[in-house]
This record gives C-alpha cells, sequence and structure tokens, in this order.
C-alpha cells in the first residue's frame, strides 16, 4: 500500500548459497536488494567473498571469517568505484573516513554497478525520507533479467536489425535477384501438379469407376505434366539455392571480416570492458547463424509466402467458399506471433548472452591451463564450467517454454482448419455444387498450404535468433573508437623522435590517473621512469604510443601533435618491448618478422644476432623455422623476451618503449637480456620503465612519477644527492636485496 512519502519495499536479490547463512543476521522487515561476489583480496590473491546490500545496512565476510561485518546506512555514506589493469575497488565512506576497502576482478563489475545503484536509492531514501519501492513479482523477473548478462544496460534487439544486412547484400543484387525470380519460377512449377489432378480425377478415374474405358493418350498426357513440372520445379529449386547459398556465404564472410577489421581498429578501452569469448562468439557463431538464417530460412520464408498468396489465389478461382475456410486459422495465427514475437526476441538475446558466458570460461581457462594445474584449481574451473552452463540451460527452458506452446497450436488451428474443409466439401459435393476432382485438388492445395503456413510460422524462432545475432554483430560496428583517425592527417618524412608533453591529463573512468604532467625528451636520449605501482608509468607509456588518447594538454613527436598522425603511420614508428613478451603460434622467423613481414632471411638473422638470440635459436630442432607454441610456452621468459627484443629491432623504430623489459628474469638471462637492450637502444629515443633501478644507470635522465605527476628528474647520481623520492627508492630496493642476500646466507649455513 502506498503513500505520498513511502510505499512497500519488495525486492529481491539471490545470494549464492555459500553465504546463506546471512540470513539469520537479518531483521523481519529486512531485504536483500544486491550483491557482489567477491574474487580477490586486498593483496590481489585469489579468494571468495561476497558484500551485500540490504534497505537497512551493508553487509561484507570474507571466506574463512566466522563473522559478517555490518554498517547500518546512512545518508553520509558513499560507495566510491574504481578500476584499473583488470581489477576492480570498491570502498565504502563517510564524512569522516574510509570505512572498507573490497577488491574484485572485473568479471563481477556488472554485480559490483547493480550494488552502487541500489546503494545510491538507499542513501537517498534515508537522505529524503521516501523509500525506494519495487513490486515482488514484477522486479523477481527483472532480477533475473540482470543475472542474464545485465540486461538493463542492452536495448531488445529488433527485427529492423536484419535490414542492415542490406549494406552487405547490395553488392550482391543482381544474383539476389536471380535467385528471387528463380524462387518465383519453383514456386509456380510446384503449384501445376495439384491442378492436374482435377482433370486426372473427373475426366479419367471417376468415368472408369462409371463404366468409361480409360484413355491411355489422356493418361500419358496427364502424368506426362505431372513428372515434367516435378522436374522443372526440381532444377529451378536447386538453382535458386546454390546460387542463394553462395550470396549467403559471402554475405557472411564479408560481415565476419568487416566486423574483424573494425575491432582490430577499436581502441584498448573497448577491449578492457569486453571478454575474449564474448568477442569470438559473436565474430564466429553469430555471423554462422546470420548466414545459415539467410542461405535456408529467409529463402524458405520467401517461398512460403509466395507458395501461400499463389495458392490463395488458385484456392479462390476454384471455390471462394472453401478458400474463405481455409484462411480462417490466418488471422489467430498472426495475433500468436505478435504475442510471442517479443517474448522469443528478448530470450533469444538472453540465451546469446548467456552462451557467452560459457565460452568466456573456456576463453579463460584453457590459455591459462598451466595456472589453473599449479594451483589445484580444476574442480573451481569446473564449478565454474557447470555454473555457466546450468545457467544456459536455465534461460533456454524458459524460451523453449513459450515456443513449445507455440508451436504445436499452430498446428492444433491448421488441422481444425483442414477438418472444417473436409466437412464443407463433402456437403457441396453431395449439393452437387462441385466434384470430387475439385475436392481433391483443393484438398491437396490446402495440404501444402497449411504446411508452409506452419513453416512460415516457424520462421519466427530463427528470424529473432538472427535478429539478436545481427544486434551483436551491429553493436562491435558501431562503436566508435576513442582513438579516432585524424580528418586532416599530417604526415611525417622522418621522424627525429623528440617527444614534447604539455600539461597532459588523463582519467579511467571518473579517476584521474595524470594531472598536469610536463616533459621533453630529445631525439637519441634515453629517459627511465620509475615510481611505486600505480604513479602513471604504464599510463604514460600507452599514451605516448596512443593507445588511448589524453583527456588534456597534448603529446607532441617532432612537434607535431600525435593526434594529427595516422595511427598506422605514427606506430610504425615506435618498437615495444613488454614485461611478458606475447609470442604466436607460428615459427621463430614469422615471430620475429611479425612487424616487418615482408623481411628477408638474412635480416631477421641479423636482428637475432643483435638480440643476443641466434645461438639458442640454432639450438632448436629446426633452428628458425622451429615452432613455438601458443604465446610462445615452449620457450623460456629469456627467450621469448629476446626474440620480442629482435621483433622490435627488425622494425628499426626511431622510439622505443621498454615496459619492465627485465624485471621477471633471472639474472644471468637479465645480463643476456641488457646485452641485447643496448643493441637495441643506441641511437633511438628510448622510454625505459624499469623495477630494477639498477638497470637505469645508462639513462641520461631518470623521471621520478608519483601519483600521475612528476615529482623528480635527473642522472642517477644527481638524484640519489638530493635524497628524495629516488633516493628513497632506491635505499628501498637496497635493503631488499640485502635482507634477500642475508637470507641466502643463512639458508647456506643451515644447509
Amino acid at each position: 500500500m502506498k503513500t505520498a512519502s513511502s510505499s512497500l519495499l519488495i525486492a529481491k536479490s539471490a545470494v549464492p548459497a555459500a553465504w546463506q547463512d546471512v540470513n539469520a543476521r537479518l531483521s523481519k522487515d529486512e531485504i536483500i536488494l544486491a550483491h557482489l561476489e567477491l574474487d580477490l583480496d586486498l593483496s590481489l590473491h585469489f579468494v571468495s567473498g561476497v558484500v551485500i546490500l540490504t534497505n537497512l545496512q551493508l553487509l561484507a565476510r570474507a571466506h574463512g571469517e566466522s563473522s559478517w561485518q555490518a554498517w547500518p546506512l546512512r545518508a553520509d555514506m558513499a560507495l566510491k568505484h574504481y578500476d584499473h589493469a583488470g581489477v576492480g575497488s570498491l570502498e565504502l565512506h563517510d564524512a569522516h573516513a574510509r570505512l572498507a576497502l573490497w577488491r574484485y576482478t572485473l568479471a563481477q563489475n556488472p554485480q559490483a554497478l547493480h550494488l552502487i545503484t541500489e546503494f545510491e536509492q538507499q542513501r537517498h531514501a534515508i537522505a529524503t525520507g521516501v523509500a525506494q519501492v519495487r513490486l515482488a513479482e514484477d522486479d523477481a523477473q527483472d532480477d533475473e533479467d540482470a543475472e542474464d548478462g545485465n540486461a538493463a544496460e542492452e536495448q531488445p534487439p529488433s527485427t529492423a536489425s536484419l535490414f542492415r544486412l542490406w549494406r552487405f547484400a547490395r553488392p550482391y543484387r543482381g544474383q539476389l535477384l536471380l535467385g528471387f525470380i528463380l524462387t518465383l519460377a519453383s514456386t509456380a512449377a510446384t503449384l501445376v501438379p495439384p491442378y492436374m489432378t482435377m482433370p486426372l480425377m473427373d475426366n479419367v478415374l471417376i468415368p472408369y469407376q462409371n463404366g468409361v474405358p480409360i484413355d491411355k493418350g489422356l493418361v500419358a498426357l496427364y502424368l506426362g505434366g505431372l513428372f515434367g513440372s516435378a522436374l522443372f520445379a526440381w532444377g529451378l529449386g536447386w538453382a535458386r539455392t546454390y546460387i542463394l547459398a553462395l550470396v549467403s556465404e559471402r554475405i557472411g564472410a564479408d560481415l565476419r571480416t568487416t566486423t574483424y577489421e573494425h575491432l582490430l581498429r577499436l581502441s584498448l578501452e573497448y577491449f578492457g570492458g569486453k571478454r575474449t569469448g564474448d568477442l569470438m562468439t559473436r565474430i564466429g557463431s553469430e555471423t554462422d547463424r546470420i548466414c545459415v538464417f539467410l542461405s535456408l530460412h529467409l529463402l524458405d520464408f520467401f517461398t512460403d509466402v509466395l507458395m501461400i498468396m499463389m495458392t490463395a489465389a488458385i484456392l479462390i478461382s476454384i471455390n471462394p467458399w472453401l478458400a474463405l475456410v481455409t484462411l480462417l486459422p490466418l488471422p489467430f495465427i498472426a495475433w500468436m506471433i505478435h504475442v510471442v514475437r517479443d517474448k522469443l526476441r528478448n530470450g533469444f538475446e538472453k540465451v546469446d548472452r548467456i552462451w557467452s558466458q560459457v565460452t568466456n570460461v573456456l576463453a579463460d581457462t584453457i590459455p591459462g591451463i598451466r595456472v589453473v594445474k599449479a594451483f589445484a584449481q580444476e574442480k573451481r574451473e569446473a564449478a565454474r564450467f557447470r555454473e555457466a552452463n546450468n545457467h544456459n540451460l536455465v534461460v533456454n527452458d524458459r524460451v523453449n517454454k513459450v515456443w513449445s506452446l507455440f508451436s504445436p497450436t499452430v498446428t492444433f488451428l491448421t488441422e481444425i482448419g483442414l477438418l472444417v474443409v473436409w466437412a464443407l466439401g463433402i456437403w457441396q459435393v453431395s449439393q452437387g455444387m462441385i466434384t470430387v476432382g475439385v475436392l481433391t485438388a483443393f484438398l491437396a492445395y490446402i495440404s501444402r498450404f497449411y504446411t508452409r503456413l506452419d513453416s512460415m510460422s516457424r520462421i519466427v524462432s530463427v528470424t529473432q535468433k538472427a535478429a539478436t545475432g545481427a544486434k551483436r554483430i551491429f553493436d562491435i560496428l558501431d562503436h566508435v573508437s576513442s582513438v579516432p583517425e585524424a580528418s586532416n592527417p599530417v604526415h611525417l618524412d622522418k621522424v627525429q623522435g623528440k617527444i614534447t608533453i604539455k600539461d597532459i591529463g588523463f582519467r579511467y573512468g571518473n579517476r584521474a590517473v595524470i594531472r598536469g604532467l610536463d616533459l621533453t625528451i630529445n631525439p637519441g636520449e634515453m629517459i627511465g621512469l620509475v615510481g611505486h605501482s600505480g604513479s602513471g608509468k604504464s599510463t604514460l607509456v600507452n599514451l605516448i604510443c596512443r593507445f588511448y588518447d589524453v583527456s588534456a594538454g597534448a603529446i607532441m613527436v617532432d612537434g607535431v601533435d600525435v593526434r594529427s598522425i595516422p595511427i598506422p603511420e605514427y606506430r610504425r614508428n615506435i618498437g615495444l618491448v613488454l614485461q611478458e613478451p606475447f609470442l604466436f603460434f607460428g615459427t621463430i622467423a614469422d615471430n620475429i618478422a611479425y612487424g616487418k613481414p615482408d623481411a628477408s632471411r638474412e635480416d631477421i638473422i641479423a636482428a637475432a644476432r643483435a638480440a643476443h638470440a641466434h645461438e639458442f635459436i640454432l639450438r632448436l630442432p629446426h633452428g628458425y623455422d622451429s615452432m613455438v607454441g601458443e604465446r610462445g610456452q615452449t620457450l623460456s621468459g629469456g627467450e621469448r623476451q629476446r626474440i620480442s627484443i629482435a621483433r622490435a629491432l627488425l622494425i628499426d623504430p626511431h622510439i622505443l618503449i621498454l615496459d619492465e623489459a627485465t624485471s621477471s628474469v633471472d639474472t644471468t638471462t637479465e645480463r643476456e637480456i641488457q646485452k641485447a637492450l643496448d643493441n637495441l637502444v643506441r641511437g633511438r629515443t628510448t622510454i625505459a620503465i624499469a623495477h630494477r633501478l639498477s638497470t637505469l644507470r645508462r639513462a641520461d635522465r631518470i623521471v621520478v612519477m608519483d601519483r600521475g605527476q612528476i615529482v623528480e628528474v635527473g642522472s642517477h647520481d644527481e638524484l640519489l644527492q638530493r635524497e628524495g623520492a629516488y633516493y628513497k627508492l632506491y635505499q628501498a630496493q637496497q635493503r631488499q636485496a640485502e635482507d634477500m642476500l642475508e637470507d641466502g646466507i643463512k639458508v647456506g649455513e643451515v644447509a
């Protein structure tokens, strides 16, 4: 019962079974509104936990803890949300201090956003004294929709999205027109046999029953006509199916290629919010579904429509009253299609989203199988897959419940229509209004009419599935990159390598990562970037590479704003060596030549020699033609790193980015990599992010960053003399090295 100031609050949020004991803490009128399953602790270790929001309080508990933490809701509270590098953070604040902090992977982000939305509504209700109300039954379905993939954030698919496929069909409009003509002709040919049954019954069979001898010539004529029409319909049907199948396959191929090319042009920001399995499903399964729809179901639909229209015209010409009775089920079937269409469309979209969750588990687990096995998490991953698969089953059952009622109902209506036609037809024969031949032909046409009507009703399902697939494809194609190409590009004849950073700022969502940063890097100069984790080093490098665009200020290369230079042309002048080098499945030579596919074998070997990789490559079974496993797992970390250095050397970049290139290898391997890096940085503008400060001794200048700003600039010796931020970092590393050395000596003494 609602009043002006308040209303009844009834809502649901299904809490996972592991945390059901929270119900014992809830008061009689307390309702769970939302929850967030945590999968990280504050040290970013994988653990389980949960944050639960009710209409009265916020509760939290981590795995292994015996008691719940609770914070009664107040108007001065706030939930702050951050995300960085695949990790989300949720902070609870009041007017004076931070009360709690939770961390999770971005797979849980939809739950976090839903929790924040519900929290803000409750906080507003407390501040204004007006309760936020939702109805139980309807909200239960809304909660299911939200669990089915954050449905509220997306617009429901529309059949109109299928018409957008015309841009891909336009180049094949000639073949499509030929296919339509063949469809028209083959459909007309299939309508000839029933029409010829009338004279066969009235002029041959019925007279024969009355004692008239059979005219063999007439029989041969009729049977020959039946055979000829069947043969003609078969030939036309084969031709139209073959032509339209070829066209649909090409439309599907163009759709896949266009989508993939557009995907490659999108910025890293887009990929940060998407799951690999979902994108693979869209480009693979969804385009296949559209292709099948275009080649089979759409063709059948047009055939059905033509058949129904032509059959209706023939039926009316034979007997208008019988034709009227035949067409009676049509309005009921049309009404049913209208009723179930939206339910099926939304249902199939949920099915697609949930199936993407299944493929996401596979995309996470298979590439990371070594980590899964190393931590003995096979059962956990199997449980994740089982949960996603069961969710998929539940959503499919919900759709099938609607579809299973619709299809038999259509069949039942057509059977009733056939029964009525039989009754009326027998009465008209008894009254001498029509002949038996007319009734036989009529029934043959009706059988085809109702078969096509039933088939056409089934197109509702496949059409909605195809519409859902088309929408998911166009969601990618409609996305505009946050790193756009310049409308009036500036081309640099030769890059010198001077980088000027003018008062730049950058934000991840609502969090400022870099603020008011100024820096000038001269051509050929080596700059070292150091600072605590989260100080903005990698973000600055990403901005220089133009993986993201600055929110304020500008980055200039040789006096030209990088946003004015064509992206491929600009990035061809940048060499990138990452902390975790990525190698593609293929040969060693192919991986070295990735940035320059037309490189000769001599150039590849020269780059490998300069990267100190030639010797270990020759020790492999097939040398440069040896295959590396997916992501280079058949090689050691140091070997992968040297191949990535050779890859950067081969393109001969003017600007070089080294992102923690030696942080994850042992000392001996580091020396080998350092020799390769010395060859790589010679004569190039170099920006090196380094965890080990000792590796930056040869840098011309070292830039110290903290909280998105530059706090110190100078050489290694100068910064040590100042005893500022760099000095503290250096001293901390020295103490850590001494502690490790001391621990090693103690272990040796015990041994």
